[in-house]
């Protein structure tokens, strides 16, 4: 299996749980609060991950014309949750087709986009995007489990 297939699954397997975590929701509204320090809300989380992965995936390396709106990842609120479900399924759609087309050359290579304070190569780089989207799916649950009582 080549690593772009793992990488795959891994993404794949997660953004399904993202799903699932925003399904649990009983109340749609509930996505979309914040109590004391918890100042990211599940749907910003997922506005997040969404602007992130399109950019650092389908963007830079798919070729595709998303243009990322970090600030409004974070502004934005009351997008409905079907808004949501529908943008991480067309994102996985991207990430299949972009991570299957990705020639293992490429991994070897100095990601195009000098993300951190060094350079690294788009290995290590599709690597921490996947560490990425578990740390902030964790988030999303325990903000889930905190406010929808």
């Amino acid at each position: 299996m080549t690593l772009q297939t793992t990488l795959y699954r891994l993404f794949e397997r997660d953004l399904t749980r993202l799903k699932v975590e925003l399904n649990l929701y009983s109340d749609e509204q509930i996505i979309w609060q914040t109590t004391g320090q918890i100042s990211n809300t599940a749907g910003n989380l997922t506005l997040h991950l969404l602007g992130n992965l399109n950019t650092y995936i389908g963007a830079v390396l798919g070729g595709t014309e998303y243009v990322r709106d970090r600030p409004a990842e974070f502004s934005l609120k009351n997008i409905p949750r079907e808004s949501l479900l529908e943008q991480i399924d067309a994102l996985l759609i991207v990430l299949k087709t972009t991570l299957s087309e990705l020639p293992d050359t490429v991994l070897e290579e100095e990601y195009p986009l000098l993300v951190f304070e060094e350079k690294t190569s788009t290995e290590y780089f599709l690597v921490h995007l996947t560490t990425h989207l578990a740390y902030h799916l964790g988030q999303i649950n325990y903000h889930r489990r905190l406010l929808d009582k």
